[in-house]
This record gives structure tokens, C-alpha cells and sequence, in this order.
């Protein structure tokens, strides 16, 4: 049923709710409650148009890592329908697009306002009502306040020595402008982690000289970007209703059938034979889960599909010395990672690694780059591919404060907390998209099921007359102390990686998501909705929702 509702129904607010944010959370966020529930939303995004991170990264060779058929919204037939692609991964660009056809689609810019910042958040308890302040404007009030800011979307930019003094271009991919041509330059790219892997191998072809500073050598396997046949796309498109079903299902969400063999018990041959067939087939997740049920669990599994990579390194780089910097030291238990013949660019004569773990960035100067041996690299460009602060990055950027004037800066000083990675104690009516602990898997599904729970719930509070919702703490800490125990039965928290903050200076590890997997993740926040929300503060009408 589609309603419209041109007067806001929270008595005393300028809107019922404000969306902020304009990438997959934000835009089904609106669709949900301004065309299905009929509630009048305001949203904000800095950027000029749609597409969230897809707006900001635009970066050589961008693009998603997640295969194409599921790396877009479920709940609607005819975009499924719609849907284009020539090959197995969506570029940016084609990304892009797609969300501009989803706001199209469903005519969700007009509740937008564009290259609008929000600053501040804070709660009224004398109103009840979230007062929203911009860069732009006068604050507006809401009775809700949805937050789709995004896992990854707050760039880190680290600080050398002499940065300012640098007279060439610095870049960073988060905030990539347009126009950059790359062709020619002597380019550096300082960081080895997904980003940096895919504009590496975009640049080498193209630079006069491509200098590579890296801190942790990476496990990467072959993305396998192959074309997609009419055939092919065609069978996904008219098998959509039993891929979804999967994919809800699953761990990581990302269509394909996650294995149920452990490589503990697998014989020497068997390890080779699985391995290299998922290697020849391409795909970061796909190898990590693809191929045996515990490499992210046992420390013998994890080092068979290790030492696999590491042969391959041997194997594909020339020269013996680059190999060995290029060989991983630690586990294989960070982001899997993947792309278009990582290892192979090292042995192009244009192309040299600095290992700056070995050798550190002392400063910047004029010219370019000085390590601490006094090694100088002259370079014309230099590009941060050093990701962001991930996960609560951004809501600590923004001055968000709950009852009492409560800070999101203070409850998470000792790194994230949240309920169900969409809601936090002392902060009514607030919902976050992506929150912290929430799960780690291919994001439109799990941003599909957050905003179908979110909405659900805010739908459930209207038809009741409630005023007011927030998480207890006990059911918080829970939950935090879940997602902690979780994260501890793997082998990702023995690894430095942004997944727990280890890339940002002077960030407390923490557990940042709940890695059970997408299908366990959708019975927890049913099982909260199917037990009446006892885990949640009502306001004064709570007995009549118990």
C-alpha cells in the first residue's frame, strides 16, 4: 500500500522523522517510511546526489568485491528485474548509477537536501524530539532520528612531517576528485589494505612510475572479474526468490554456499585441489569461506590456506627479495582481500615497494617522500589508500548527544558499544544503519535487514501511541559482550586489522560487529521483535506493550 501524508503527524516537529545519510540506508530508509508508512522525512547528505561511499570512491579501479547479482536491494522485482551488469564485479561507476536509478525509481530525492552537513544531533527530553543542526540552515526537530552514515565513509588521513611542504598532489580515495589523471605521474600509494590493492593495480599500467609504501604485507587472491554471459544473468534474475532466500541465510551473504568441510581433516591433495580451484575462480570471500568451513577458526586451517598463498607469492614474483617483503607475516584473518593480479604488478620494471614497517616514512619533503634511511622517492602524486575510522568514526565526528546531554564521544570512549548495531542506551528513538556490532557480511543485505527491523519497530510505536524507545543497558552490554565472545571463537582479533580499530592511532581495539553471520543475525533481532521488545524502554505505555 502506498500512502502519502503531507503533514507531519508528531505533534510540535517539523518532521516525523530525519534520514541522514543518502547510500543504501538512507535511501530504503526513506522509501520505508515516507512511501509505505507515510510519514513526512527530511534527509541530509554532504555530497551532491545519491550513492553514500559509492559518491566519495571514485578512485582507479573501484569496485565492489561482492558479485553483482547480489550486490543490490532485494525487496523490489522490477529493479531486480532491471538490473545490468557485464561482469561478475559493479564498478563504481556502475554502482553509481544503479543508485541513482533506485532514487529514481522510487522518487527519494525530493525528501533531500544535498551538500548539507549535519553537525549536531541532541535530544529534547522536555519535547521528546531530536533537534537536528546542519551547516546549512536553521535546526529542525524530529520525532526520529535514522542514522545511514556508513561502515566506511569517515576517511583517515595520518599525519607525517612536512606534509605541507609536499608541492606535488595528495589524494585520498575516500574523497577522490574528479578529473585526476594518473597517466604518466610518478605515483605513491601509501597502504596495502582493499583500496590500496585495487588502485595498485589500476595504476601500475598507466604511471611513469608507481612507488608502493607498505606498512603489512597482504594475503590477496585473484578477484576473477570474468564476464557475465545473457545466459547467466538471466538464470540469477529468474532464480532471484531462492537466492535470497540463501543469502539471508547464510554467513557472509554473498551468493554462494558457504562450505561445510573443515580443512582440519582434508588430506594434502584434497587442500591443493580446493584451493586452486577457488583460486582460479577468483573471489576474497569466496576462498576464506568458499573453500573449508574453518579456516577463520582454526589456527591448522588458517595456515593451509596461508602457506597456499604465500607459495603462490613465491611463485608469481620474480624477484626473491620483493617476494619475501610481499610474504605475510601474521595470520590470514584480516579483510579477505582480492584483485586483478596483486602480485604480478611488482614485477614490472616501473613499480618498487617500500617496505615502511622496515623502513619508515620520516617525512614528506618538496619532492616527495624521505624514509628514515634517507631512501628518497620523487613523486608527482601521492595517494592515502588508508581507509577510514571505521564504524563509529563518523558518529563521533558529529556533536550527538542523548538524555542529559550525553555524549556518543564518552559512551564509546573506550571503543563502540550499541544494541543489535542499530540503537544505543540514553538515546530515544535513535537508529543507526551499520551501528556498531552489527554484522560483517555484504552490506545490502544486512542494510535491508536493519531498516525492515528499524521501520517496523517505529511502525509498531505509531500504532500504539508510544512516545519514546531506547535499549536498556543490561540488554546492551549483552549484546556487546556477545558480539566479544563471538569475535574471540575466531582467529580476527589475533590479526592488527581496521576491523577493530588497530588502524587508527591511539583507538582502543574493540569489537566492532557481530560475526555470527547474516542468518544468525536475523533470528537475534526477530527473536527481540517476536518477544514483544522486553529487552527495550518504552515509555509510559510500556506495561501495555509488554
Amino acid at each position: 500500500m502506498h500512502k502519502t501524508l503531507e503533514n507531519t503527524r508528531t505533534k510540535g516537529a517539523d518532521y516525523d522523522a530525519v534520514v541522514v545519510g543518502a547510500g543504501f540506508g538512507g535511501l530504503y530508509s526513506i522509501h520505508k517510511l515516507r512511501n509505505e508508512q507515510g510519514m513526512n522525512v527530511k534527509a541530509y547528505d554532504s555530497a551532491g546526489d545519491v550513492g553514500g561511499t559509492w559518491y566519495w570512491n571514485r578512485y582507479p579501479g573501484a569496485l565492489s568485491d561482492t558479485e553483482s547479482f547480489v550486490y543490490r536491494f532485494s525487496f523490489d522485482k522490477k529493479l531486480l528485474q532491471r538490473g545490468r551488469w557485464k561482469t561478475r564485479y559493479l564498478t563504481q561507476p556502475e554502482i553509481l548509477e544503479y543508485m541513482n536509478e533506485v532514487a529514481d525509481h522510487l522518487d527519494l530525492r525530493r525528501s533531500y537536501e544535498f551538500n548539507t552537513k549535519v553537525t549536531a544531533a541532541h535530544f529534547d527530553e522536555a519535547t521528546g524530539l531530536w533537534k537536528v543542526t546542519t551547516d546549512k540552515g536553521p535546526s529542525v526537530t524530529a520525532k526520529y532520528l535514522i542514522t545511514g552514515l556508513g561502515l566506511l565513509s569517515a576517511t583517515n588521513l595520518p599525519k607525517f612531517k612536512g606534509i605541507e611542504t609536499f608541492r606535488g598532489k595528495i589524494l585520498h580515495t575516500g574523497a577522490w576528485p574528479e578529473g585526476v589523471d594518473l597517466t604518466g605521474k610518478r605515483v605513491g600509494v601509501i597502504g596495502t589494505g582493499s583500496t590500496g590493492v585495487q588502485v595498485i593495480t589500476a595504476t601500475a599500467p598507466i604511471a611513469k612510475h608507481l612507488t608502493v609504501f607498505q606498512r603489512s604485507a597482504q594475503y590477496v587472491v585473484p578477484i576473477g572479474n570474468t564476464p557475465q554471459d545473457a545466459e547467466t544473468i538471466a538464470s540469477q534474475k529468474a532464480s532471484y526468490d531462492e537466492i535470497w532466500k540463501q543469502v539471508k541465510s547464510s554467513v557472509v551473504a554473498f551468493g554462494f554456499e558457504e562450505s561445510t568441510v573443515p580443512a582440519e581433516t582434508a588430506t594434502p591433495e584434497e587442500l591443493e585441489r580446493v584451493f586452486e580451484a577457488a583460486w582460479r575462480r577468483g573471489g576474497g570471500f569466496y576462498f576464506m569461506f568458499g573453500t573449508f568451513c574453518d579456516i577463520a577458526t582454526s589456527q591448522v586451517a588458517n595456515d593451509a590456506a596461508a602457506n597456499f598463498i604465500k607459495k603462490k607469492i613465491t611463485h608469481i614474483v620474480k624477484d626473491p627479495e620483493i617476494a619475501k617483503k610481499l610474504t605475510p607475516k601474521d595470520i590470514y584473518a584480516k579483510r579477505p582481500l582480492c584483485g586483478n593480479d596483486y602480485y604480478g604488478v611488482y614485477n614490472r620494471d616501473t613499480v618498487t615497494l617500500a617496505d615502511v614497517k622496515a623502513d619508515p616514512i620520516a617525512e614528506f619533503t618538496p619532492t616527495g617522500i624521505r624514509l628514515a634511511s634517507g631512501a628518497e622517492h620523487e613523486l608527482d602524486v601521492v595517494i592515502f589508500a588508508t581507509g577510514f575510522d571505521a564504524v563509529d568514526g563518523n558518529y563521533t565526528r558529529i556533536d550527538m548527544r542523548g538524555r542529559n546531554g550525553v555524549t556518543l564521544r564518552d559512551i564509546w570512549k573506550d571503543g563502540p558499544l550499541g544494541y543489535l548495531g542499530m540503537m544505543e542506551t540514553d538515546f530515544p528513538n535513535f537508529f543507526m544503519i551499520l551501528g556498531p556490532n552489527g554484522p560483517f557480511t555484504n552490506l545490502p543485505p544486512s542494510v535491508e535487514t536493519q531498516v525492515e527491523w528499524i521501520t517496523d519497530v517505529i511502525e509498531m510505536m505509531e500504532a500504539k501511541g508510544l512516545n519514546s524507545i531506547e535499549p536498556t543497558a543490561a540488554a546492551r552490554d549483552e549484546w556487546v559482550g556477545q558480539c566479544r565472545t563471538i569475535a574471540d571463537a575466531t582467529l580476527f582479533p589475533k590479526a592488527e586489522s581496521w576491523i577493530f580499530g588497530a588502524n587508527i592511532p591511539g583507538k582502543k581495539n574493540a569489537v566492532m560487529f557481530y560475526m555470527a553471520g547474516l542468518g544468525s543475525y536475523r533470528n537475534a533481532i526477530n527473536t527481540v521483535k517476536d518477544g514483544g521488545y522486553q529487552t527495550l524502554i518504552f515509555d509510559q505505555a510500556t506495561e501495555e506493550v509488554a
